[in-house]
């Protein structure tokens, strides 16, 4: 019976404290973010620097780590239009730990850099302030990286600065169809700020899990979501919403895959096949929409129009392979970037 009754008291104060850890959890404040990020850790010391555009100042935040023992070489990172610097983490770990010396901006209107509240967004002026940044610090030739809109940019930058690019990776990028001759609609800034301003933690949370990891969610994936429901909960999410109008115009109005033949540097192509972003296709034509974002499709039509082009594509993988697959991911960029050394 004492057996029984020390038990049944272990029993009920395992309860209790059940039941206490679970309060925790439901008392637990969601995070809020503002515009800055100024609660939001990077992984790495932060630093910014001025830049002048369309008479206002502006402050570009950027990551500079250097590796313990160098290799002399340079990779610059540049992230997607849902994301900031701080999801290159494990991406910069194992560059630094090969010798590479790792630069990763936030674009302006990204990350912790400055959300202007007017400003004629281009993929030409985002290529020139990242050119600035590597003037600041000296650099003068780096390996371009880029995911999802930032590989249309790394793309830009790559047209625009050949000379300081010492080869260029794209890793599911969007941007390898123009979808306006995919018949996918026009719409205005104001109707891209109504969609942006509709969403919700929920829906960011149901997109990303639908669209990026073919509906299995996994809580190594946790870190894509803080920033975009932390922004939504914060204070200036109207500013946050309308920069991203902004930067969906640009995205959608100024392609680059008709320049792809252009390009001048050995490229690599990183393409997790199951992918299936385009923007704008719930607005397609019926008809059309089922033909938008075949990545697997795109990346060997942009193999072929790139000169210097190589591609390794991972079967069953999506938008983010450096989340999802990142042992095959990491292999394919650090064998091709040790090749052009």
């Amino acid at each position: 019976m004492k057996g029984e009754s020390m038990q049944r008291q272990w029993s009920r104060g395992l309860a209790v404290l059940l039941c206490l850890l679970l309060s925790c959890v439901a008392l637990a404040e969601p995070v809020a973010l503002d515009a800055q990020l100024s609660e939001y850790a990077y992984p790495y010391p932060v630093q910014r620097l001025t830049v002048a555009d369309q008479q206002q100042r502006l402050e570009m935040a950027y990551m500079d780590v250097q590796p313990q023992k160098a290799n002399g070489e340079t990779v610059l990172l540049l992230h997607g239009k849902n994301f900031s610097g701080a999801y290159w983490k494990s991406t910069m770990d194992a560059l630094l730990e090969q010798g590479y010396r790792v630069v990763v901006p936030d674009q302006i209107g990204f990350g912790k850099s400055s959300k202007p509240d007017r400003f004629q967004y281009s993929f030409q002026v985002l290529a020139d302030q990242t050119r600035r940044l590597l003037d600041s610090l000296e650099i003068e030739r780096a390996s371009v990286v880029g995911h999802s809109m930032g590989g249309m940019l790394a793309t830009r930058f790559a047209l625009m600065f050949a000379q300081r690019t010492d080869s260029l990776t794209l890793v599911n990028p969007i941007g390898l169809e123009d979808w306006k001759q995919k018949q996918v609609p026009w719409q205005s800034v104001d109707a891209w700020y109504e969609g942006e301003l509709k969403k919700t933690p929920e829906k960011v949370k149901a997109y990303m899990t639908r669209s990026y990891f073919d509906g299995q969610w996994k809580a190594d994936y946790e870190p894509l979501l803080a920033l975009q429901q932390g922004w939504i909960r914060g204070p200036d999410y109207p500013l946050i919403a309308w920069n991203s109008a902004l930067t969906y115009d640009m995205i959608y109005s100024q392609p680059v895959v008709h320049e792809f033949d252009r390009l001048a540097v050995p490229t690599l192509l990183i393409i997790g096949n199951r992918d299936r972003t385009a923007l704008g296709s719930n607005r397609a034509p019926e008809a059309m929409q089922d033909k938008l974002g075949l990545y697997g499709a795109l990346g060997r039509q942009a193999a072929q129009s790139i000169p210097e082009a190589s591609l390794v594509e991972l079967d069953g993988i999506g938008h983010v392979p450096q989340y999802e697959a990142f042992e095959d991911y990491i292999k394919a960029l650090t064998t091709f970037l040790a090749s052009n050394r």
